[in-house]
């Protein structure tokens, strides 16, 4: 446990942070379960809309440093190219 008063508010900054992060996480997490639904169920369109949103989420979540950049980047293409597959069919 912290001793100083300075490291008590910073434990109390960094609870808060961490439930912050962590429900912006599960948030990332659904919005992408929804997108590989939407693909499983072969309805392109809701794909297309759920991609948008999902995306949009992951670019905010990156310039939050909630999750790196990259892994935004990663996540991003990968779910494209589900998308862009199922369109092709």
């Amino acid at each position: 446990m912290p001793n100083t008063k300075s490291a008590k508010k910073r434990l109390k900054q960094d609870l808060g942070r961490r439930d912050r992060n962590r429900s912006a996480k599960r948030a990332l997490r659904t919005e992408r379960k929804k997108v590989l639904a939407a693909v499983a169920a072969g309805d392109a369109a809701k794909a297309e809309t759920e991609f948008r949103s999902a995306a949009k989420m992951l670019d905010q979540a990156a310039a939050q440093r909630v999750i790196h950049p990259n892994a935004s980047a990663r996540l991003k293409s990968r779910l494209s190219a589900r998308v862009k597959a199922l369109k092709t069919q």
